[in-house]
């Protein structure tokens, strides 16, 4: 029986466990069958996700198509994450908390600079940490498109607005996706110190991969 928490329900032999150091980019294979669990370290932390298929890497996730499939928004328990071929990438197997973002985006210096001032231009944002990791396998920024916020809470308003608030994770809490295909994960934990979706403080976040 596994003692560690973060393992807790977790099947299959661990092929590879990482702790992502607060604001830093993270970059991954995961085989088709595997699974791949998100643990927030000490709670509160938003973690920026991109999904990229490993055989052809102008296949990626598509926001639109999942969203449009599944006819709500937010990513539950049961979301099958589909690519821009509409071909299923990864399934949210379980979850523990009760939903995530695919709207909100990630922060850039210029979205910082626009939202809470010019003197934020120069802080590091989830958009340079998915330059930086994707570019060890030759993709660039016209390979960012509309990612996934794990943990992050984004209500949308009667009206149409969006806001970003006090995220809906705390200590220790998960996210699991099994992969339906060869993929590569690349992941922004996520740097922003200017809204709540950190608590204005990021943190670690703990990558773990079963087979």
């Amino acid at each position: 029986m596994r003692s560690d928490p973060a393992l807790a329900h977790l099947a299959g032999v661990i092929v590879h466990d990482e702790v992502v150091p607060a604001r830093a980019p993270w970059l991954c294979p995961v085989a088709k069958g595997q699974t791949l669990r998100i643990v927030d370290l000490e709670g509160n932390q938003a973690v920026d996700f991109l999904i990229y298929a490993a055989a052809d890497d102008a296949e990626r996730y598509s926001a639109q198509d999942t969203v449009s499939a599944q006819g709500n928004l937010f990513l539950r328990e049961g979301t099958v994450l589909l690519s821009n071929e509409g071909n299923p990438m990864m399934t949210i197997t379980g979850s523990a908390v009760d939903y995530h973002d695919t709207i909100g985006g990630a922060c850039s210096c210029e979205s910082n600079t626009l939202r809470y001032g010019h003197h934020t231009k120069a802080q590091h944002a989830c958009v340079d940490n998915f330059l930086e990791a994707n570019l060890r396998q030759g993709r660039g920024k016209r390979d960012i498109v509309s990612n996934i916020n794990f943990f992050m809470n984004v209500p949308v308003e009667e009206d149409g607005t969006l806001g970003i608030v006090d995220g809906i994770s705390a200590p220790g809490l998960t996210v699991d996706l099994r992969a339906e295909m060869d993929v590569i994960v690349v992941v922004s934990n996520c740097p922003q110190i200017n809204n709540p979706c950190n608590g204005f403080n990021p943190t670690p976040v703990r990558m773990i991969i079963t087979a």
